[in-house]
């Protein structure tokens, strides 16, 4: 079968180098890919094999079912839960080797349980991530885990006081090794935004009772993608890099502060071409009129690839012949116009870009996200399962 004349090409050289950026720029810390959501539309497992080759030492992904994804890959790395996995997965967790987040005291029990139940499973080393990139995952042993503090974002996690005593109760349990201790920034991509250093002080206070006891995890960390870059002085133990690994700053307000490279380009072919007279209307509700005879070009992928419906009425453009050209008409499920004006030139087979670079112009994730009042994390993500990811 012949491929879709649509593609997102990935630049895993991109991924290696943003990687050894934010590698430099956390050190001492290790550095953590997060790898959720296939690695934010990217594709999971190579994104995850490229930044363990660059240098990073943890991955981490949102559900058990992503961690199996990696591990069925062959990939050996430590791989920490972002969430409390649900009891019934706990055995999973275990058997996989992967690294649970707990912050409830139910949670603590069942991990307990699947740690001695005889599903020990491959479970990584309570030092593990500060070995090789490629460390293989020991095997048997006390079940490796990390404690979430709630400090201001009431997503998930315990609040200060219930965090030092589901942490205590893990350390305390013989067949759990408590590992790490972590918190998560809400305004980090803000970088005034006082209420990041309250977080931070709060995570210090959470860590101080604990070392008064005696408890002190080899691990705490706090910063993602927007911490590291704006609160460097959080970095800690750890830093979780998510959409910077990606080569797109986490807002606007950071762009530039590291050397980033965009990692992704979504890439199509001109399918049809025909000319349009003056004043007829373009797809569906015929909005959009054409003021002259223009060429017209249709592009096969629409909003079941990735293509927001709502471009269509915020003036967005793509690139077409290294120049940027006007999206016309609303966006279909499965197809896009493009107004090309008097360039009769344009024809099927040649090449548009609708995030990336073509010539000397440059489409990225923000320019479409600030066009539909949403992030650029939203636009990566939403890619999807029906364009061809391409490996470069």
């Amino acid at each position: 079968m012949a491929p879709r004349p649509v593609r997102a090409v990935v630049d895993l050289g991109a991924v290696r180098h943003n990687v050894a950026v934010l590698a430099e720029r956390g050190a001492p810390a290790a550095l953590c890919a997060v790898v959720k959501a296939g690695a934010y539309g990217h594709g999971a497992v190579p994104v995850a094999q490229a930044a363990l080759e660059a240098g990073a030492t943890w991955l981490a992904v949102a559900m058990v079912e992503e961690g199996a994804e990696l591990r069925a890959a062959g990939i050996g790395a430590p791989v920490l839960l972002l969430s409390e996995p649900p009891a019934s997965s706990m055995a999973d967790v275990v058997e996989l080797g992967l690294v649970p987040t707990l912050y409830t005291q139910a949670g603590v029990e069942a991990a307990a349980k699947a740690a001695v139940a005889g599903l020990r499973g491959p479970n990584a080393e309570p030092d593990a991530g500060l070995r090789g990139p490629n460390a293989e995952p020991a095997t048997g042993g006390p079940l490796t885990v990390h404690v979430k503090v709630d400090t201001g974002m009431h997503r998930v996690g315990a609040g200060p006081g219930e965090a030092v005593a589901v942490a205590v109760a893990a350390d305390e349990l013989p067949e759990l090794v408590l590992q790490g201790l972590w918190t998560h920034f809400a305004v980090a991509d803000e970088p005034d935004h006082p209420f990041t250093s309250r977080q931070w002080a709060r995570f210090g206070a959470v860590m101080a009772e604990l070392g008064g006891l005696g408890i002190r995890p080899p691990l705490a960390h706090c910063c993602n993608s927007a911490g590291l870059l704006a609160h460097p002085e959080a970095r800690g133990d750890l830093v979780r890099c998510g959409i910077a690994l990606y080569g797109v700053a986490p807002s606007p307000a950071l762009a530039g502060e590291a050397d980033l490279r965009p990692a992704l380009s979504l890439r199509a072919e001109v399918s049809y071409v025909k000319e349009v007279a003056a004043g007829e209307g373009l797809s569906y509700g015929l909005r959009y009129r054409l003021e002259r005879p223009s060429t017209v070009a249709t592009v096969p992928l629409g909003y079941a690839d990735g293509v927001p419906w709502r471009l269509a009425g915020a003036a967005a453009e793509v690139l077409l012949g290294g120049r940027r050209r006007r999206l016309a008409g609303a966006v279909t499920m499965d197809q896009i116009l493009v107004d090309c004006g008097d360039d009769a030139s344009v024809a099927p087979g040649d090449e548009v870009v609708l995030l990336g670079s073509q010539g000397d112009e440059r489409i990225d994730a923000w320019e479409w996200a600030e066009k539909l009042g949403t992030i650029a994390y939203e636009v990566l993500c939403g890619i999807g399962p029906r364009v061809p990811r391409v490996y470069v």
